[in-house]
């Protein structure tokens, strides 16, 4: 009888789906250090004794230049690999095109930097979206006033817009955060309505789909583009035909987990990988995350609220905002409300 019992329980697993193993959280952690700014204010200097205002965003480009957008100087900076900061282009809070500092912005709220060298800065309170050659000169490449409108150049229309990447053929996204939108521009400044839908939260195509102030962008060679979804505290994922799903994260608060598992609290910036890891930073938790290619999160390092170098949980952030991956593999943060730039190592 026992013999028949344990054959009858063999077959009976054996007729059934034996579920995968589920998936080993990361090791990875990352070393947290401080590369510039002594505290808030604006001086160029090398970066011990640099001084940036509420820096919401920054860029690497593929030379290790580092591009800061310091929001409330309304400026953009330069981290040179001397470790000398300087004034790209900005000065005096306004709107104006021109050279270097005869340039103003209004709140410039995130930078990407293109294969040909050029910069673009999202302009949130001018509702604009400026060019930058790598000499410093400023130009409007599209929006106007505040509203919402597709079209070309000053035809078309942004509210706040926060977020900006450029994808591999140089046509720019936009997370226009008070449409609560992706617009899509070419090079020659038409504009035009990617994803997003009414402010909300829904999965879906085109327009059907629904952000709540989205923020972060980040694009992988094969044009697939993962939206930091703040208001819904979600990381979205888009495809070149414009299909919107949910990659991770579902109500708000502080877990790490698979997909809807997992919590954020306004997540904000996104630096992807290579090899499709996304790393977010997640703001009001002070900490940053790592999202394997299958949607798994866990976190990097960061816990608390404060200004700790260190690694993992030792090391603290406040607000941590823009995250911008270098060449090398290390990871940059707008460390936005400490008024510095941090630097991640990260290891296994």
């Amino acid at each position: 009888m026992v013999l028949g019992g344990t054959l009858l329980g063999i077959q009976a697993c054996q007729d059934k789906d034996i579920p995968e193993p589920p998936e080993a959280m990361s090791q990875e952690t990352g070393t947290v250090t401080t590369l510039a700014g002594s505290g808030p204010g604006y001086r160029d200097d090398q970066v011990a004794n640099a001084q940036f205002y509420f820096p919401n965003a920054l860029t690497v480009a593929s030379d290790g230049v580092i591009y800061v957008a310091d929001t409330d100087n309304n400026r953009i900076r330069k981290i040179a690999l001397t470790g000398e900061v300087t004034t790209l282009a900005g000065g005096e809070q306004g709107y104006a095109d021109g050279i270097g500092s005869q340039a103003k912005f209004d709140l410039p709220s995130a930078i990407a930097v293109a294969a040909d060298g050029n910069l673009y800065v999202t302009d949130a309170h001018n509702h604009r979206i400026r060019k930058i050659t790598p000499a410093g000169e400023v130009t409007t490449l599209a929006g106007s006033q505040k509203g919402y409108a597709d079209g070309v150049g000053d035809q078309a229309q942004f509210w706040d817009p926060w977020g900006i990447v450029v994808d591999t053929q140089g046509s720019i996204y936009v997370s226009d955060a008070g449409n609560h939108k992706i617009r899509k521009i070419t090079a020659s400044g038409v504009v035009t309505t990617f994803v997003g839908g009414d402010g909300g939260y829904a999965d879906g195509k085109g327009n059907q789909a629904q952000f709540y102030y989205p923020v972060g962008l980040a694009i992988s060679t094969d044009g697939t583009l993962y939206i930091a979804d703040s208001g819904n505290y979600r990381v979205r994922k888009a495809t070149t035909s414009g299909a919107v799903t949910t990659f991770a994260g579902g109500e708000k608060g502080y877990i790490d987990g698979k997909g809807s598992k997992a919590k954020f609290a306004y997540p904000q910036g996104i630096a992807l990988t290579p090899s499709g890891i996304l790393y977010v930073t997640d703001a009001v938790n002070n900490s940053i995350r790592r999202i394997s290619s299958t949607g798994m999160v866990t976190s990097l390092c960061g816990s608390y609220q404060g200004k700790s170098d260190g690694t993992g949980s030792q090391a603290s952030f406040d607000d941590p905002m823009g995250i911008s991956l270098a060449v090398d593999g290390s990871l940059y943060v707008a460390d936005r409300v400490n008024h510095s730039i941090r630097k991640i190592t990260v290891s296994e």
